[in-house]
């Protein structure tokens, strides 16, 4: 499951996640739970067909998130995936209709996978936004049980201070980071790396 802010690059996040996953010759399949952009299907989808999975998607604007995010599972399990990766909407306008939200998809995906729990829940942050970033990583937390953090347009270490930040914060580790525009600028977090380019810095 991921989830994040509209406009941290969540979708494309999702996306280049596939193409990693597809690249260690594992399979995919992509849920388009984020029903109130309307791009955000058309997007998603189009990551899909680039990288060689399917995306679940409903056929309106509006539907229910959590409908599809239980067809994605649904998906999945038909076609023997090793991996389903659900993206959802990011408005924060209300709080606790985000949260009563993701909670309902998280809940429903896992109905799809009988009594199993989703594997991952990763929030998405944009590095380059601060301290706003650290208020919306606190709102996901509360929302949902976030496992790992994925950070993207990272592509300075002027603006990393927000992983020590987030960490600290939130309790759960950086898994991924995003260092540039291109398909495959996702990569695993490595913090002796990081660290050592903080340091250099």
């Amino acid at each position: 499951l991921m989830v994040g802010v509209n406009g941290t690059g969540k979708t494309t996040t999702v996306g280049k996640l596939a193409r990693v996953l597809v690249a260690a010759e594992r399979t995919v399949v992509l849920g388009a739970a984020d029903t109130f952009r309307a791009a955000a299907a058309d997007q998603l989808a189009t990551w899909g067909s680039r990288v060689g999975v399917d995306t679940v998607r409903s056929d309106r604007d509006g539907a229910d998130p959590a409908a599809v995010a239980f067809d994605a599972v649904k998906t999945g399990i038909e076609q023997e995936v090793d991996v389903v990766i659900i993206d959802t909407a990011g408005r924060l306008q209300n709080k606790k209709g985000l949260m009563d939200e993701l909670g309902k998809v998280r809940r429903v995906a896992e109905k799809g996978l009988h009594g199993d729990q989703v594997a991952e829940v990763l929030l998405v942050i944009d590095a380059t936004t601060g301290q706003n970033g650290m208020q919306q990583a606190r709102v996901f937390s509360e929302a949902v049980d976030i496992t790992g953090i994925v950070l993207t347009k990272l592509d300075g270490t002027a603006k990393g201070g927000i992983v020590v930040n987030v960490q600290r914060e939130l309790g759960v580790p950086v898994k991924m980071v995003g260092l540039g525009e291109g398909m495959d600028d996702l990569t695993p977090f490595d913090a002796y790396g990081f660290v050592d380019a903080l340091l250099e810095g």
